[in-house]
């Protein structure tokens, strides 16, 4: 007897991760994000040498860019329920040796078609990678008080490597060519593989019934449906263009048979029945509103500080900076915050902390205010992190230990899907804002300025061919629209971020610490532990 106790001591602690170990997982986990969220961006800044370089056309352009976020989303789910079943290590292995192996082959692509097919070998390897963590992360910290802190410095590690991504880039490109950006993942993957492979525990969920192969490749292209639809019409293509229409209709279609299929089997791939539990469906719902509020914004702050106040690329994220630095004093902070005020008021808070930056960002005009721009980007990154930590530790927490990769899965799926249709509609909302500006500027032909009106870089090319007085009325006449566009958007932007908040309502008042968190972990030892008894 006092054998197979031992015995089940032992499994529950490799369950768990237990012990100091726990802390070095986080930081090999954090390791493995960080290289995945300096990937997503890296590129942005070698575009123009890539361009300069191997001559893609211009779409090839667009899919060397957007490959690797459409085909990561697509597989999220995929990846995040395959690494419930067979192994949450193994699938984060697999996609250590796949992220290591897809840059070497981008870093010395000779053509555009090469390149794109090692974008997309990186998008699969980061699918692999990203639920694989959070799960791990889910199952190595039991203790929901722990966990909230290594979930705090998780995502001020996600911040970081947004910010780093463009600066290491610019970096790069000073002294080396542009492959450079990918090979710098390679050194990071050979370290982190044997790391990984010693430290990382193993963990599963239930494996009960057969794995759904097609209800994953349905999600799969369901997904990649959705989401490619959501990116062109964010990228200003034709809405009833058959290559927008498409995709979304039929990606929107398979996602509804997938969602139908789950409810019928009696062991569903992803156990939809997390939705019903309040807290869950919130949270995730909270995800979507913060990122659709938010990301489509954050690049027409881009362009702002560029094109109105005239800022070089490198100046810019350098003005953006302070944002990522109230992001990473929050996710530091959450845990902290959370047990304090509790999940609801924190999500809450933070949406409407948020929304007063987004405010506070409409008294941006044609002249550079410092001061204004940073009170206003301390303010959203602050808000921001405090909304999304609030809400991602709230989803893990609500679902099962079994189930923590398809839940992990789910969060950044929501992620993704967020920040593309914020992407479409807050463009959206700026284009109409923005043309009846340039509708009649003194001395500009019509056909001039219908071209203006697509864009400010583009009012920028008319008014330079044009020169002379018109060329300066357009140029002025696309500044000031932009601006008022940028102004209606953000206040768009603020109403979502409420509405957020009213939906934060429905979130559990108080952090619940009790025993539940840590016996669902230990469940699959215990059942494992009596299954090893009996055979003895």
């Amino acid at each position: 007897m006092s054998g197979t106790t031992a015995a089940a001591a032992r499994l529950r602690r490799r369950a768990a991760g237990a012990g100091a170990n726990r802390w070095v997982v986080l930081v090999v986990l954090c390791v493995s994000l960080l290289l995945v969220a300096v990937d997503a961006t890296v590129l942005h800044v070698a575009v123009p040498a890539v361009t300069e370089d191997l001559r893609p056309g211009a779409i090839e352009l667009l899919w060397i860019v957007d490959t690797y976020p459409l085909v990561c989303a697509s597989l999220l789910i995929l990846f995040g329920t395959l690494g419930d079943r067979v192994g949450r290590r193994r699938i984060l292995l697999l996609g250590y040796a796949l992220f290591g192996v897809a840059s070497a082959v981008a870093a010395f692509s000779p053509n555009p078609q090469m390149l794109i097919f090692a974008r997309a070998l990186l998008g699969v390897g980061g699918a692999m990678i990203m639920p694989a963590t959070l799960s791990i992360l889910r199952q190595v910290f039991p203790d929901r008080r722990e966990r909230a802190l290594a979930i705090g410095v998780w995502s001020a590690v996600a911040a970081v490597g947004a910010a780093v991504g463009p600066l290491l880039g610019g970096f790069l490109l000073e002294h080396f060519w542009w492959g450079s950006v990918f090979l710098v993942n390679i050194p990071l993957m050979l370290v982190s593989l044997p790391v990984g492979r010693l430290l990382l525990p193993e963990s599963t969920g239930e494996r009960d019934g057969p794995w759904d192969v097609v209800g994953a490749l349905m999600a799969a292209a369901g997904l990649f449906g959705t989401v490619l639809g959501v990116k062109r019409l964010g990228g200003d293509e034709p809405a009833l263009s058959v290559l927008t229409l498409g995709p979304l209709v039929v990606g929107v279609v398979l996602l509804v048979a997938f969602v139908r299929r789950q409810r019928r089997r009696t062991h569903p791939l992803v156990d939809l029945g997390m939705f019903a539990r309040p807290a869950f469906s919130t949270a995730v719902g909270c995800i979507v509103l913060a990122m659709l509020a938010l990301v489509g914004l954050e690049l027409i702050a881009a362009q702002y500080l560029q094109l109105v106040l005239g800022l070089s690329p490198l100046k810019t994220g350098l003005r953006l900076l302070p944002l990522t630095f109230a992001a990473m004093a929050a996710g530091l902070l959450g845990a902290r915050i959370l047990r304090r005020f509790g999940p609801r008021l924190m999500v809450c808070a933070g949406f409407c902390l948020t929304a007063a930056a987004v405010v506070v960002l409409t008294a941006m005009g044609g002249r550079d205010d410092a001061g204004l721009l940073l009170s206003g980007f301390v303010l959203l990154g602050f808000g921001l992190e405090t909304t999304l930590f609030g809400a991602y530790e709230s989803m893990l927490s609500e679902a099962p230990a079994e189930r923590a990769g398809g839940a992990a899965a789910i969060g950044e799926t929501s992620y993704q899907l967020g920040a593309g249709i914020g992407i479409a509609l807050l463009g959206t909302v700026m284009n109409a804002a923005y043309a009846p500006g340039l509708a009649q500027v003194p001395g500009v032909p019509a056909a001039e300025s219908e071209a203006a009106s697509h864009s400010l870089g583009e009012a920028y090319e008319v008014a330079a061919r044009l020169g002379g007085p018109a060329g300066e009325s357009l140029r002025r006449a696309a500044r000031d629209s932009f601006v008022h566009g940028l102004h209606v958007t953000l206040l768009v932007s603020a109403a979502l971020l409420l509405l957020g908040a009213a939906a934060a309502l429905r979130l559990p008042r108080v952090m619940q610490c009790d025993e539940a968190d840590e016996a669902a972990v230990e469940l699959p030892a215990q059942r494992e532990a009596a299954r090893s008894s009996v055979s003895v």
